[in-house]
C-alpha cells in the first residue's frame, strides 16, 4: 500500500521533532504550500529576524504604513534574498493589481505572494495578520517523505492563529499542544531512537 505520506496535501503545518538539529529547523513550524513529484516548499512561520519591515521595504522604495516595529520572517534558507508576503484577505482587502503576472495563492482567507505590486498595496493598509519572509524551505524529490517517515517531522493541519501568532517563539510548543501531545514530553524524545512521540 502507498504510503500516506506520499499523499501530503498542502497547506499544512510540518512541526519539527526534536531530534532535527539542524539550527534553520530546530523547533521550527513550516507552512507547508507545495508537494509535488519535483519537490516540497514552505516557509518557516516562527524566525522572527531582527530586521524591520519598514527597513527592507525602504530599500524597495515601497513606503510601510504599518507598525514600525514589524520584523521580518525568515522564511528558510533557500534563496534568502527572495520576499514572499502572506497576509489575511479576510482583514484587508486587496484586489489583484492589472498587470500582476500570475495570481497569487490564496487558501483559508490567505494571500500568499511574491508580487511587489501586492507588497506596495498591502503595505499602505496593512492588516494585523501580516507576515513578510526572506528565503524559503525547500525539499528536492522525495526528500521530505523520506524526513517525515524518519520521524523528523509531525504533520499537523493549517491553523490561522498559530500561522500569524503574536509570539513566535511559543509556536512550536502551541502547535505540538495542538496535536494533543505535551511539548515537554516531546522535547525528552531521544534523537535517533527511530521512535515517535506519544500523546
Amino acid at each position: 500500500m502507498k504510503n500516506q505520506h506520499a499523499q501530503l496535501a498542502p497547506p499544512l503545518f510540518l512541526l519539527a521533532t526534536p531530534q532535527v538539529a539542524d539550527p534553520f529547523f530546530h523547533k521550527s513550524v513550516v507552512l507547508l504550500v507545495s508537494h509535488e513529484d519535483q519537490g516540497s516548499g514552505g516557509f518557516i512561520i516562527n524566525r522572527s529576524t531582527d530586521s524591520r519591515v519598514a527597513e527592507v521595504l525602504k530599500g524597495m522604495r515601497i513606503p510601510w504604513k504599518g507598525r514600525e516595529d514589524a520584523r521580518v520572517y525568515f522564511g528558510g534558507p533557500v534563496q534568502t534574498h527572495l520576499g514572499t508576503v502572506l497576509f489575511d484577505t479576510e482583514e484587508a482587502t486587496i484586489p489583484l493589481a492589472e498587470g500582476e503576472e500570475k495570481p497569487p495563492a490564496e487558501f483559508l482567507g490567505v494571500r500568499l505572494s511574491r508580487d511587489s505590486t501586492s507588497l506596495a498595496r498591502v503595505a499602505q493598509d496593512p492588516p494585523p495578520s501580516f507576515r513578510l519572509f526572506l528565503g524559503y524551505a525547500g525539499w528536492g524529490p522525495g526528500q521530505l517523505v523520506e524526513e517525515i517517515l524518519r520521524n523528523d517531522w509531525l504533520v499537523a493541519p493549517l491553523n490561522k492563529g498559530l500561522l500569524f501568532s503574536h509570539t513566535p517563539q511559543e509556536a512550536w510548543a502551541a502547535g505540538i499542544r495542538g496535536m494533543g501531545l505535551d511539548p515537554e514530553a516531546i522535547s525528552t524524545w531521544v534523537p535517533g531512537t527511530g521512535k515517535g512521540p506519544v500523546n
